[in-house]
């Protein structure tokens, strides 16, 4: 990663070197996932995409994109052209603005008239959403808008009926309206970033009548950051876990040589106050499924001693994994990552001492170490940062801290058993294994885009993408959820597969042959679960239902990616039989026998009615 392009950053350095930059993160031997992203603009686009691209290439998304003629968003939204069509985007970004605002209450007007202004602008945007999910089935981002940088009626503006300032109020309303009923819709808040950066600044009409841009040349940088932001939310590249230092990070002080009773921390002074309010937003980052670890270099008993402080917030049962000891932070931060099997590069790490932020940054392999500033700026550079970006949020997310803490227990109660057969009779695990269900669908989209590891064909899907699949008779899906006696680990595994050859459920006539397949589109599992037996209790409601459906042999692929090593053998492990092998992909072939023995030995799968 670039730290040029990490919140705060130069925007005038970033529009003036983006091409050095970009050859640089092109350089960097990053491997990114591709995505086509068409920009439909309502005002000139060219420096956004420019930038975008900037963003989103600096964190792991390599976009190629499609921009629409100056002005003609909702036409080619509505209409499409050939360009357009042959692209078939992944993703669409609509930018636009209050300059694309066409219809406005006139003064004097009754509520009943104002109200019926704002149904027919509203009624723009949604005739154009919908089609767009109709037709492309992609994810969606869309601006909401600004507020006006004049006011007609001055403060009375965000209460008349005729007043602009509560009209966009009203309108941004029914945008989150139609998000919040939209699973594959986003919101970018303009509203937001045009406040933190400045009103005046962001509309300052010179760029609109000159360049036609919707805001100032130099507020692009932030903008690109919020919309890349979401997107790498929706494909999966949020990073997973705050890692934090002690002290001068979590109070004011040292709490080796003050002692914890001298900690500023608390209400009683100004700085007391700042450290309470970052202990504050950090315990809350909890709610949204970011994992919180400790990274000091500190005595064991002095941390312990630290987060037990009266008028502290966070608690050590807060954290997941307190490394305070004597080691290098980089080698700490690597051995979280190795802890909770997730990469480094999954990873922030705050710290208020710019040379261990250094030392992380050189030898942390890939995790993010923002410049946080002093302590009235911590929040503010992680918040605006955008590393957790909530684009969904699932049961799983809110419990996800619980969960790592119960793989901890489960660690501590593996070393102590010799036989690891035992160790997981111990664990009295139990699993759901069912098709698709509407009340997870959200929560497997997720997993499918967040999954790198243990992910064999690395396909991403959408949830509209998924919610079809679970339509499709023509295609087999399954996901798994696995409990045991120290906690619901959630939803942990996902397979899709479509049937090929004849019989009933194919997609057509001309496609039957005399043997039915299952070809593996999807097969991934969270690397929590790793070794408990979950991918052969997969297997074996795979194979059940398929000897329903008369398949008689599934087809396995493997796509080698730098982060999937772990599963290149996996399907000789299941008992498939390697039949072709090339550097780009692997296929194996399983023949399901007439009499098939379980090899799920360690989880009681519940039967579909719950028994």
């Amino acid at each position: 990663m670039l730290q040029e392009l990490a919140y705060p950053f130069d925007s005038e350095y970033i529009l003036k070197k983006s091409k050095a930059l970009k050859k640089r993160l092109l350089a960097d031997g990053t491997s990114r996932i591709e995505k086509k992203i068409a920009v439909l603009g309502g005002s000139t686009t060219h420096d956004v995409v420019r930038i975008l691209e900037l963003f989103l290439l600096n964190q792991g998304i390599a976009p190629v994109f499609y921009e629409s003629e100056y002005g003609q968003y909702w036409q080619d939204a509505m209409f499409g052209n050939e360009e357009l069509d042959r692209f078939h985007p992944d993703l669409v970004y609509i930018h636009t603005g209050i300059r694309n605002i066409t219809q406005w209450p006139e003064v004097g007007c009754a509520r009943e008239e104002a109200d019926a202004v704002l149904e027919g602008q509203f009624g723009h945007f949604t005739a154009m959403w919908d089609r767009i999910l109709g037709e492309w089935k992609c994810p969606v981002i869309q601006n909401n808008m600004e507020y006006p940088f004049y006011r007609l009626l001055g403060n009375q503006d965000c209460v008349n009926p005729a007043g602009r300032t509560g009209f966009v109020v009203r309108l941004n309303e029914r945008f989150a309206g139609y998000a919040a009923s939209h699973g594959n819709f986003y919101i970018n808040d303009i509203n937001y970033q045009s406040a933190a950066y400045g009103l005046d600044a962001w509309s300052d009409p010179f760029y609109w009548h000159m360049y036609k841009y919707a805001l100032c040349l130099n507020a692009i940088p932030w903008l690109a950051l919020n919309v890349s932001n979401i997107i790498k939310s929706i494909y999966g590249k949020n990073r997973k876990s705050l890692v934090l230092d002690l002290d001068n990070t979590l109070w004011g002080g040292i709490v080796g040589d003050d002692g914890a009773e001298n900690l500023e921390i608390g209400q009683e002074t100004s700085l007391g106050q700042v450290f309470s309010e970052f202990q504050g937003y950090v315990k809350s980052l909890k709610d949204i499924g970011v994992m919180l670890n400790v990274d000091s270099k500190n005595e064991r008993e002095n941390a312990l001693a630290g987060l037990n402080h009266p008028d502290g917030i966070l608690r050590p049962e807060d954290f997941i994994l307190i490394e305070a000891n004597w080691e290098p932070k980089s080698d700490n931060i690597l051995k979280i990552a190795r802890s909770l099997n997730v990469l480094p590069d999954s990873l922030v790490f705050a710290d208020d001492n710019p040379a261990e932020r250094e030392i992380v940054r050189l030898h942390g392999e890939g995790a993010a170490v923002p410049e946080i500033g002093t302590p009235e700026q911590y929040i503010r550079v992680l918040d605006h940062n955008g590393y957790f970006e909530v684009t969904s949020l699932s049961e799983d997310d809110r419990k996800r801290n619980e969960m790592y803490k119960a793989n901890a227990l489960r660690a501590r109660e593996e070393a102590s058993f010799t036989d690891y057969g035992a160790y997981l009779e111990s664990l009295r695990m139990e699993a759901v294994i069912r098709p698709f269900e509407a009340v997870y669908m959200a929560r497997i989209a997720q997993l499918s885009n967040k999954s790198n590891q243990f992910n064999l064909t690395t396909r991403r899907y959408t949830q509209a993408e998924i919610e079809e699949a679970a339509a499709d008779p023509a295609r087999i899906t399954l996901y798994g959820k696995l409990t045991d006696r120290f906690g619901d680990n959630g939803v942990v595994s996902v397979l899709i597969g479509h049937i090929e050859g004849g019989g009933e459920g194919t997609e057509s006539p001309e496609n039957r042959s005399e043997e039915r397949s299952l070809h593996m589109d999807l097969w991934l599992m969270s690397c929590r679960v790793l070794k408990r037996d979950m991918e052969y209790a997969m297997l074996d409601e795979l194979i059940r239902t398929c000897r329903t459906k008369q398949i008689k042999a599934i087809y396995g692929y493997y796509y080698p990616t730098a982060k999937n090593g772990m599963v290149k053998e996996f399907y000789a492990r299941m008992g498939f039989e390697k039949i072709q092998e090339c550097e780009n992909a692997t296929t194996w072939k399983y023949t399901i026998p007439a009499s098939y023995e379980r090899k799920n030995r360690y989880i009681t799968v519940k039967a579909p009615d719950g028994g």
